[in-house]
């Protein structure tokens, strides 16, 4: 079987390409939603492509840009089992989405095929969901012409989170089988998480009322329904910034990435002490948490006390259950924070090991433990269970009451955690799981370590790819000289630590920066954003803050 010319070049003219140029990255592609037509059409040719050589199994693809504003959008491929798209076929969709004519596209598609060695006569599946975005619809219709064009199917499965996009892809490969995942539809996704959560919390007195910050996107109706199925004696959910009909209220001063780099409230909230808040991003992959202490102080938990939190109930409950050669271990990022890290390694006694920056790194890396917890500062995460791990909690059986108590808690928060990929709806759950078995409020959680100061800026730089970040972001390689000098200004502070990484999208480079106080974490900061800026290709307007720095170390202006 060979592929219709005719037909590819036909429905390309629908999709004319611009004079852009297009990367995808750890977010797929991300950018103006004006100028995306025609990568989307070519992301629905190579999704068939990827279908085709899985065999027919279902591929999914979501049209989402998360935390972005609502003028933007993006798409991203979701592999069989609910993961991301494969590393090695990142670079095809880069070269479909650049090809300058339709000769170049069906030269770049036929190159695919005989690299992948791809038998085009196998069948074709691809499922489609899109956030609440005004330019979703269109990009919907563009996919859906780029999977028609190859001859393959097309589900459109309508406004979906980015994670039941993932759900569903992983329940419709693997129904009838031993491993089938859940039921694929919307409504099997919320029946899964509810039963889950009762199983865990059925009998223990139900916390306080969860005010949640939707970003007005797509969060908000999913967990409108969540909230129906779990029933109100389990859980209290009111949900706060829940206005999709309006599309630049879309994470406008709202968002858990909003929360995060601002740490404070967002838009809609009258934040008063004793009340639990959290925040979900645009398409629900991430969450945050946040309550203001006794004297109003806003308050972040956020990715790495989600985290913690996590791999210590787990830990505990894999030790309670006496469950055999069970190892628990939890993935960070260089942005984790360092309190948070030696809280893990030195208190819990649970392995943590360091990835890149990029969800796709963590999750691989979570695979290698049996039970592996991965979060990003920002709150995307998960925790991971291997075969092995659900087996053994399903085959032991507990020898006490605790151990059986213990066993069952195991059990449901492998159906509670969404194991595709990050989940706002599902890591809500999880948290409000282990808070209510434990009778904790968000300040006893809190409590657990302090967090060091930090701070996070950019530069924006005349070629980021000047910058050669090693030892998973925390160093570089180069340019030669810059790492010495920020290791210099570092050792001037107590429990000091920064490191500089180029952006994978635009020319910046992101700066973090930890010390032992707020005011020296910003000065840090501010050292090094000087360093690069004036020493190593800084463009555009210079800020004040920056520090001026001489050959020798010393700050003099």
């Amino acid at each position: 079987m060979t592929m219709d010319h005719s037909k590819i070049t036909e429905l390309s003219a629908k999709h004319p390409k611009l004079n852009v140029s297009y990367t995808y990255g750890t977010a797929g592609f991300r950018t103006k939603a004006d100028v995306l037509d025609s990568v989307i059409f070519r992301v629905g040719l190579l999704a068939v492509l990827r279908s085709k050589k899985h065999a027919g199994k279902v591929i999914g693809v979501m049209i989402t840009a998360s935390h972005n504003p609502a003028q933007d959008n993006g798409v991203k491929l979701v592999e069989p089992m609910g993961e991301m798209l494969a590393q090695s076929w990142e670079q095809y969709a880069t070269e479909l989405a650049n090809a300058s004519s339709d000769d170049a596209l069906i030269a770049a598609l036929q190159n695919v095929v005989e690299k992948e060695q791809i038998d085009l006569s196998n069948e074709a599946v691809v499922i489609v969901g899109r956030d609440t975005r005004p330019s979703g619809e269109a990009l919907v219709a563009a996919l859906t012409d780029g999977v028609q064009a190859l001859g393959g199917k097309i589900t459109d499965y309508g406004l979906t989170t980015t994670p039941q996009l993932h759900y569903l892809t992983r329940c419709l490969n693997t129904q009838g089988t031993p491993d089938a995942y859940g039921e694929p539809s919307e409504q099997g996704y919320y029946r899964k998480l509810a039963e889950a959560f009762k199983r865990i919390v059925s009998g223990k007195p139900k916390l306080s009322t969860i005010y949640v910050d939707a970003a007005n996107g797509i969060g908000a109706p999913a967990l409108h329904k969540l909230a129906k199925v779990l029933t109100d004696d389990l859980l209290s959910v009111q949900v706060v910034n829940d206005d999709t009909a309006t599309p630049t209220k879309l994470n406008h001063q709202s968002g858990a990435d909003f929360v995060k780099v601002n740490q404070k409230k967002p838009e809609g909230f009258d934040l008063k002490p004793g009340m639990r808040c959290a925040s979900l991003d645009g398409d629900a992959d991430r969450i945050v948490f946040w309550y203001a202490d006794n004297a109003g102080t806003f308050k972040l938990l956020d990715g790495d006390k989600i985290a913690t939190l996590a791999a210590e109930f787990i830990m505990g409950l894999v030790r309670k259950a006496k469950v055999p050669n069970i190892n628990v271990g939890l993935v960070q990022t260089a942005y984790a924070n360092g309190s948070a890290t030696a809280y893990v390694k030195d208190t819990l006694k649970v392995p943590v090991v360091f990835t890149p920056t990029g969800v796709k790194h963590l999750h691989h890396a979570a695979e290698e433990f049996d039970v592996g917890a991965y979060f990003e500062a920002n709150g995307h995460g998960t925790v991971l269970f291997s075969q092995q791990a659900i087996k053994a909690f399903h085959s032991t059986t507990g020898k006490t009451a605790e151990e059986t108590e213990a066993l069952e808690i195991l059990k449901a928060l492998t159906d509670l955690i969404n194991q595709t990929v990050g989940d706002a709806l599902s890591d809500l759950l999880m948290v409000e799981a282990i808070l209510t078995s434990q009778g904790r409020s968000l300040a006893d959680w809190d409590s657990a370590y302090s967090d060091l100061p930090s701070r996070l800026e950019k530069v924006k730089v005349q070629n980021r790819l000047n910058f050669e970040a090693i030892k998973a972001d925390t160093e570089l390689a180069k340019p030669e000289g810059l790492q010495q000098k920020i290791n210099q200004q570092v050792a001037k502070f107590k429990h000091g630590r920064s490191f500089v990484r180029p952006s994978g999208t635009e020319d910046v480079v992101r700066v973090y920066a930890e010390a032992d106080t707020q005011e020296n974490a910003d000065l840090l900061a501010n050292i090094v954003c000087g360093l690069v800026y004036d020493q190593y290709g800084g463009v555009g307007e210079r800020p004040a803050k920056f520090k001026k720095v001489d050959q020798q170390g010393n700050i003099i202006a």
